[in-house]
């Protein structure tokens, strides 16, 4: 999980959103990146799906990875999710909670709950339909959540404020290149009458 972190880092660095995710099969790193979605202009560029893509490159005979491990450090989005159910990812690990996308509980249930047996769960919605029923295409996958959760949290924490922060100062210098708008008389076109 910390070699994520570590991605997520890199991702921030870059002006990512700071998510990071490494992909161990047989106990070796075959796969490892952050979010690339800005420097791609790809949506889809999140970091889960790239290392899904970067082991299915590397021909492992199949494409199924049963015997892999996914590291996140954020919650799966629903898009995430299913490319980890549809590759059979064996075991899924991830820090923070999405609050805005996360398919495991989150926001919508994609991933099995597993944690109804700890009196928690989906609710009774339908959002998350098996409510602890195994997945019925990917029956054994299994589901860690919150590994480093605190320092995931904090990375994104940190990348949203300093985005709002320069968010606030480039306004600012556009407001100093831009006159503002202070009264209606400023962007109400003059009747023809008052030109004369």
């Amino acid at each position: 999980m910390a070699m994520a972190v570590e991605e997520a880092r890199r991702g921030a660095a870059l002006g990512e959103v700071p998510v990071g995710a490494v992909l161990i099969h047989d106990g070796s790193m075959i796969a490892r990146s952050h979010n690339l979605v800005e420097r791609l202009r790809d949506p889809t560029a999140h970091a889960e799906m790239l290392v899904i893509r970067q082991a299915a490159a590397q021909g492992l005979g199949r494409w199924t990875l049963q015997t892999a491990t996914l590291y996140a450090t954020l919650e799966p989005c629903a898009m995430c999710a299913g490319a980890i159910l549809i590759s059979r990812v064996g075991t899924v690990v991830y820090g923070a909670r999405s609050t805005l996308l996360g398919a495991d509980g989150t926001w919508m249930q994609l991933l099995p709950c597993q944690h109804d047996a700890e009196g928690a769960g989906a609710d009774s919605s339908g959002q998350g339909a098996w409510q602890g029923r195994p997945h019925p295409t990917h029956p054994n996958i299994q589901v860690r959540r919150g590994v480093l959760s605190e320092e995931s949290g904090a990375l994104l924490k940190a990348f949203f404020q300093q985005r709002r922060a320069e968010g606030k100062s480039r306004a600012a210098e556009i407001g100093s290149i831009v006159p503002h708008l202070d009264s209606e008389s400023d962007y109400i076109p003059s009747s023809p009458e008052s030109d004369s």
